[in-house]
C-alpha cells in the first residue's frame, strides 16, 4: 500500500500557532530508511518499554532489548519473541550494542542503572528517553549525559497498554518530543520519526523541562491525584446526607466516566453543557467557577512543588526504599477496600456488557 506524505501543518490550538507532526509525516518506509542503520537498545521492558520496542519492531526497525537476566521481564520479553544473545542482553550489553540507547527504565531505575550504563553511551549515539525526569532533575539522579550525544525525548500522552493497544489497531497515541542536545543536527527529526515508530499518531514539540513539570503534575491533579481526592468528597458528602452507596457511586463515579467523560473527550465541554437538562445545564455553569477558584490555589501549590524538585526527592526517596512495595499495597488496600470502591466493584458489574 502506498502511503502519503503531506506537509508538516500549523496548527491553531485556542489561539496560539503549534507545529503538528503526524504519522503520515513519517510512513513506514522513511522510518526504515532513516532508522536502517540503527540499533535502537530498549533498556527496560515494563509497560512503556514493551510497547515502545514491539511497535518500533513492527515498524520494520531493528530492536534490541536490556533487561536484567531471567527476571520477570527477561521471561516476558522471550514470549514475546526477543531470542537471548541476539535479541535480548542484560542491560549492560545491552546499552553497548546500541545506537539509539532508549532509557526506558523507572525513574529510580535509572537513578540507581545511570552508573552502570554510561560508559556505553559513546561519541554520536543518541540517547533516548520516554520523560524528562531523570535529566531535568540531574541533581538528584545523577544522570547528566555527555556532550556529544544527541538527547532526546518522545512521551505518549498515556499507558504503554494503550500506546501498544491503539497501534495494533491502526491508531495513535498523541505524544510530546523534545531535544536536549542536538550534536548531530538531525536530533530534532530522528525525534519525530522515532515518536511515529513508537505508536504516535500525532505528536507536539516542548522541552525536557516543560514536559516533566506538565506530567508531574498531571499525574498529581486532575488525572489521578484531584479525580480521586474529588470523587471522595462527592462521595462522603451523600452518604453523610443518607443516600446509598450505589445511588452515591453512580452519581460521583459510573455517570461521569461512563456517560459524561466520553461526550466530553469527542466533543468538548461546551457541547457537553449544550446538550444536557437545563437544570443540569445552570448548576453546572453556576459552580463551576467556584470549584475553579477553590483549586487553582491547590494546583499552583503543586505546581510550585513540581518544579522545585520537591516531587522529584520525593518519589525517589519512597522509590527507593527497601518497603516501597509493600506500602504501596497498604495504600492501595486503603483505597480498593473502601465503601465508595467496594460498591463500585458491584456496579461495574451490573453493566449491561458484563452480564453473561
Amino acid at each position: 500500500m502506498v502511503q502519503s506524505v503531506r506537509q508538516v501543518q500549523n496548527l491553531n490550538f485556542g489561539g496560539t500557532v503549534e507545529e503538528v507532526i503526524e504519522r503520515a509525516d513519517y510512513p513506514k518506509s522513511k522510518l526504515q530508511t532513516m532508522f536502517g542503520k540503527d540499533t535502537m537498545s530498549v533498556l527496560g521492558y515494563g509497560t512503556q518499554g514493551r510497547a515502545q520496542a514491539l511497535n518500533m519492531r513492527d515498524n520494520g526497525l531493528n530492536v534490541i532489548v536490556g533487561v536484567r537476566k531471567d527476571g520477570v521481564s527477561w521471561k516476558l520479553a522471550m514470549e514475546d519473541g526477543f531470542v537471548p544473545g541476539e535479541t535480548l542482553f542484560d542491560v549492560v550489553t545491552a546499552a553497548e550494542k546500541g545506537s539509539v540507547v532508549m532509557f526506558l527504565l523507572s525513574d529510580a531505575a535509572q537513578k540507581t542503572e545511570w552508573p552502570t550504563i554510561q560508559h556505553a553511551i559513546t561519541k554520536g549515539k543518541t540517547l533516548y528517553f520516554a520523560h524528562g525526569f531523570s535529566v531535568v532533575f540531574h541533581e538528584d539522579t545523577g544522570v547528566v549525559p555527555p556532550k556529544d550525544v544527541d538527547v532526546i525525548l518522545c512521551a505518549p500522552k498515556g499507558s504503554g497498554t494503550t500506546v501498544r493497544s491503539l497501534f495494533q489497531n491502526g491508531k495513535g497515541i498523541n505524544s510530546s518530543y523534545a531535544v536536549y542536545q542536538d550534536v548531530s543536527g538531525k536530533a530534532k527529526e530522528r525525534a519525530q520519526g522515532l515518536g511515529v515508530a513508537i505508536g504516535s499518531g500525532y505528536l507536539y514539540e516542548t522541552t525536557f523541562p516543560k514536559e516533566v513539570h506538565s506530567d508531574l503534575t498531571g499525574e498529581r491533579g486532575v488525572l489521578m491525584g484531584a479525580i480521586q481526592g474529588m470523587f471522595k468528597a462527592q462521595y462522603e458528602v451523600l452518604r453523610e446526607a443518607g443516600h446509598s452507596p450505589s445511588e452515591a457511586f453512580n452519581e460521583t463515579v459510573e455517570e461521569a466516566t461512563q456517560s459524561l467523560y466520553p461526550l466530553i473527550a469527542e466533543n468538548g465541554m461546551d457541547w457537553m453543557y449544550a446538550n444536557c437538562s437545563t437544570t443540569a445545564q445552570r448548576g453546572a455553569l453556576d459552580w463551576a467557577p467556584k470549584f475553579h477558584v477553590a483549586t487553582k490555589p491547590v494546583f499552583k501549590e503543586l505546581y510550585e512543588s513540581v518544579t522545585s524538585g520537591e516531587e522529584t526527592r520525593r518519589s525517589l526517596r519512597s522509590n527507593s526504599d527497601p518497603m516501597y512495595r509493600e506500602n504501596l499495597e497498604k495504600e492501595l488496600k486503603e483505597i480498593r477496600e473502601s465503601e465508595m470502591w467496594r460498591a463500585g466493584v458491584t456496579v461495574r458489574g451490573l453493566r449491561p456488557e458484563r452480564q453473561v
